[in-house]
C-alpha cells in the first residue's frame, strides 16, 4: 500500500498556488488521499464547483504516485484550452505532462519517445483518441496498459443526461470496465446534477465513491437582462463593457455572432478578438493568452472556450444570449471571479435564442429516415464504404453524417463498425432503444429550455436558482458582492451607431482553395484551383434569414418574387466601401433554372445603379438539375455544380476581359460561385468578383 506523503502534497499546493501560504480547500486533500491509498476498486467521483481546484487533486495525486513507482497517469480533456491550461499548471507543479491531440501532431513521435523512456507522468488526451487504432495498439496498449491512474476531466460529457454529452467519451465505458482494479480511477465535473451522478455510478462502477461540495459562488454578481434586439446588445456593450473592471468573456451561441461582437467592439475601440471553433488552431494560444495577461479586453467566445479555462482574475462573464440550460450557464459563469472578490456576469437574452437553441437541439440526433439513409447505403456496399464515399452517397453534411456514425457506432450492440477507414455493417440491427433515447433527450432539452427562460425572467435569487439546478443546498440568505447592478437602458448615440454598424457589417465570402476529393470529371478539375482560376474575395450583403436584411431576402425571394429597390441601393453602398481593385468594368450573374428572372432582374438592376453594362454571359446547361438548398453536404454540391454552367460566347460584349462583378442571391457552399468564376476565367474574363444578396451557413 502507498503511503499518503503530507508534507509533499502541501509542498506541491503551494507550488501550483503560487501562493507560500496556501492551504488545501475541503475535500482537497481527502481526495487526493483517497485516490493515493485507497483500497481497490479505488475510484471517486468529484462535483466540485468551477475554481474549487480539481485539478490540484490529480496532479498532487500523480506526483505522489508518481515518487512510488507507479506508471503514467491517462487524463481524458475534451478541449484544447482546456489542455494547454492543465499542463502549463502540471509545470508549476514539476509534473511532467506532455498532450497527443489533432492541433500536435508534428510532436506525437517525441512523445511517445519520452512514454517509452518513463519521462512523462501524466499524458493528455482527448477521448476521439481512443477510437483511433493506432493510438490504443501503439500507445495505449504498451505505455499505458498498467497506468498509475485514470482520469476522467468534465465527465458529465460521458452521461446523455449530461448538459454536453459527446458521444466518443462513452468509449471511455468499456475500457474502464477494463481497468485492473488497483488502478485509482477519478471522475471530475463541476456540472453534474442527481441525474448525471446516478448515470455515472452505473457506468464508472458501482463502489464509486462520491465526493460533493458547496456550489455556491459568493464572489459572483448575477444579472440578468432581457434585451430582444441584437441592436441593443451590441449598444449595451459599447455602453458598459469599457467600463467594467479587468477583462472578461462574452459568450455568443453562434460563430457568426462572435465574429459580429468583435468587429462592433473594435470599432468602438475596445480591444476585443473572436474565439471560436473556426479560429485557427495556431492561433487560439495566442488569443488565450492575451486575455490571461489582459491584452485584451473580452474574447467574444463560443463554447469552444469553456470548460477548464482558468483564469483567477477574470471579472467578468457576459452571454450575449441564453445558453440552452442554467447548467451550461454555471459553467460558463463560473469563469468569473475564481481568485477574486467580486466579479459579474451578466446574461443578456434576446428573441434569436430559441430559435438557434432549438436548431442545434434539432440536430444534435439524426432522424429515422437519416439513420436508413446511411445503413441503406452500407448495406449496398459489400466492401464497406468510407467517410467520403458515404458523402457521394448520403444527402447530409459532413457534421451530421460524422455525428450520425459515430451514435451508431457506439450503439449496443452497433448497427456498424469501422474497420480502418472503411465503415461496415454488422449483423445487428438498430435496437428501439436508441429512437426512445433520443426522444428522451429531446424531451429533457425542451424542459431544459424553458428552465432558463424561467431564469431570464428572475430579479434576484440567481445563485439559489443554479444551485437548485445542480441539486445542491441553497445557500441560506444569499448575500451577493455589494455591486450595484448595471444599466438595463442604453442611449439613443449607441443604438443608432449600432444600428448602423448592422447595416454595414457585410460578410465576406472567401475563395476555395481546392476542388472536392476526385475532382469534377465533367469541368475537369481537380486538385488545388490555380490562382488565375479562383474568383477575388468577394462580399454577401447579409445573413440568410437573420437581421433585417436576412429576412427581407429570405422573403423577396420565396414570397414577392422580386428583389425591392431597397436591396439594390444597399448593395451599391456595399459596393462602394467594399471598392474592390482592380475595379470590375462590368456585371454578370449566376442563372437559375427555379428562378430564371430573379437573380437577372437584380443584377441588371444594380448594373443601373453602378453605371456598369449588364452582360447575361453564364447560362445554364440543358439539363435541369435540383436546386443547390436541397443538397445538404459539401460532396453533393459540388457535383451538382458540375456540367451545370456553360459561358455564352455569343452574349459577350466588349469589356469581357475586363474585372467582372458577379451576383447571385444567396452563397453557401462555394461550389455554384466557384464553378462559374472558373468558366467565366477559362474564357479570358477579368479578374471575378462575388457579391451575394445573403450568405447562409455553410459547413
Amino acid at each position: 500500500m502507498i503511503t499518503y506523503d503530507t508534507q509533499l502534497a502541501h509542498q506541491l499546493l503551494r507550488a501550483g498556488a503560487g501562493d507560500p501560504r496556501a492551504g488545501f480547500r475541503p475535500q482537497q486533500e481527502e481526495a487526493i488521499r483517497f485516490l493515493v491509498e485507497g483500497r481497490a476498486p479505488n475510484r471517486l467521483l468529484l462535483v466540485q464547483k468551477t475554481g474549487w481546484g480539481k485539478s490540484f487533486v490529480y496532479f498532487i495525486a500523480t506526483k505522489l504516485l508518481r515518487r512510488q513507482g507507479k506508471g503514467p497517469v491517462l487524463l481524458i480533456s475534451p478541449l484544447l484550452a482546456l489542455m494547454r491550461n492543465q499542463i502549463a499548471m502540471a509545470e508549476r507543479l514539476g509534473v511532467a505532462a506532455a498532450a497527443i491531440h489533432s492541433g500536435n501532431k508534428l510532436e506525437w513521435k517525441s512523445v511517445v519517445e519520452r512514454l517509452a523512456r518513463n519521462e512523462i507522468d501524466i499524458l493528455l488526451i482527448a477521448p476521439e483518441r481512443l477510437a483511433n487504432q493506432e493510438f490504443r495498439e501503439d500507445v495505449y496498449a504498451p505505455y499505458l496498459g498498467q497506468p498509475g491512474m485514470w482520469v476522467v476531466d468534465e465527465a458529465h460529457c460521458i452521461s446523455d443526461w449530461g448538459h454536453d454529452f459527446r458521444p466518443d467519451y462513452r468509449r471511455i465505458e468499456s475500457l474502464v470496465h477494463g481497468l485492473p482494479s488497483n488502478v485509482p480511477l477519478l471522475a471530475t465535473t463541476a456540472t453534474a446534477n442527481d441525474r448525471v451522478v446516478d448515470d455515472l455510478e452505473q457506468i464508472l462502477g458501482p463502489d464509486l465513491r462520491i465526493m460533493r461540495g458547496d456550489l455556491d459562488r459568493p464572489s459572483l454578481r448575477l444579472q440578468t437582462i432581457v434585451m430582444p434586439s441584437p441592436r441593443d446588445r451590441l449598444a449595451w456593450l459599447a455602453e458598459n463593457v469599457p467600463q467594467l473592471p479587468g477583462s472578461g468573456i462574452i459568450y455568443t451561441l453562434t460563430v457568426r455572432d462572435a465574429k459580429q461582437v468583435a468587429r462592433w467592439m473594435r470599432s468602438c475601440g475596445v480591444d476585443v478578438c473572436a474565439y471560436t471553433g473556426s479560429t485557427d488552431s495556431a492561433e487560439r494560444p495566442g488569443l488565450e493568452n492575451d486575455l490571461l495577461d489582459n491584452r485584451l479586453k473580452a474574447l467574444a467566445a463560443t463554447s469552444a472556450l469553456g470548460m477548464g479555462f482558468d483564469k483567477p482574475d477574470l471579472g467578468f462573464v457576459i452571454h450575449y444570449q441564453a445558453p440552452g440550460s442554467v447548467i451550461a450557464y454555471y459553467q460558463q459563469v463560473g469563469r468569473a471571479g475564481r481568485g477574486i472578490g467580486e466579479a459579474r456576469g451578466v446574461l443578456l437574452s434576446g428573441r434569436e435564442d430559441k430559435d438557434i437553441i432549438d436548431y442545434f437541439r434539432e440536430h444534435a440526433f439524426p432522424t429515422r429516415a437519416e439513420v436508413k439513409e446511411v445503413l441503406a447505403a452500407l448495406r449496398n456496399a459489400k466492401d464497406g464504404l468510407s467517410f467520403y464515399d458515404l458523402e457521394t452517397r448520403v444527402n447530409l453534411n459532413r457534421y451530421r453524417l460524422r455525428q450520425t456514425l459515430k451514435l451508431l457506432e457506439l450503439e449496443t450492440p452497433a448497427p456498424l463498425a469501422r474497420q480502418g477507414w472503411l465503415y461496415q455493417l454488422t449483423p445487428h440491427r438498430l435496437g428501439a432503444g436508441f429512437w426512445e433515447r433520443v426522444e428522451r433527450l429531446n424531451r429533457l432539452r425542451r424542459e431544459e429550455q424553458d428552465e432558463m427562460r424561467e431564469y431570464v425572467g428572475l430579479s434576484s435569487g440567481h445563485m439559489n436558482f443554479l444551485i437548485k439546478a445542480l441539486n445542491g443546498s441553497p445557500v441560506a440568505g444569499e448575500d451577493p458582492p455589494a455591486l450595484p447592478p448595471l444599466p438595463t437602458t442604453i442611449s439613443a448615440k449607441h443604438r443608432v451607431a449600432a444600428e448602423d454598424f448592422q447595416k454595414r457589417d457585410w460578410f465576406s465570402i472567401a475563395p476555395r482553395k481546392k476542388w472536392p476529393r476526385g475532382g469534377l470529371p465533367q469541368l475537369g478539375v481537380r486538385g488545388p484551383i490555380p490562382e488565375d482560376r479562383k474568383y477575388q474575395r468577394g462580399r454577401a450583403l447579409s445573413l440568410w434569414g437573420f437581421g433585417a436584411l436576412g429576412r427581407l431576402v429570405k422573403q423577396a425571394k420565396y414570397q414577392d418574387a422580386r428583389f425591392p429597390d431597397q436591396l439594390v441601393e444597399d448593395c451599391r453602398r456595399m459596393f462602394i466601401d467594399w471598392n474592390p481593385q482592380p475595379a470590375p468594368r462590368w456585371v454578370a450573374c449566376v442563372p437559375s433554372h427555379s428562378h430564371p428572372d430573379l437573380v437577372p432582374d437584380f443584377a441588371r438592376r444594380l448594373a443601373d445603379a453602378l453605371g456598369l453594362p449588364f452582360r447575361s454571359v453564364l447560362e445554364k446547361t440543358g439539363k435541369n438539375r435540383p436546386a443547390q438548398k436541397g443538397m445538404n453536404n459539401s460532396r453533393m454540391r459540388a457535383d451538382n455544380a458540375d456540367g451545370a454552367f456553360r459561358v455564352n460566347a455569343r452574349l459577350v460584349g466588349p469589356e469581357y476581359g475586363e474585372p467582372v462583378l458577379l451576383v447571385d442571391d444567396v452563397v453557401n457552399s462555394r461550389w455554384t460561385m466557384t464553378v462559374c468564376a472558373w468558366l467565366l476565367l477559362a474564357q479570358g474574363s477579368g479578374e471575378v468578383f462575388p457579391l451575394a444578396l445573403a450568405q447562409a451557413d455553410d459547413e
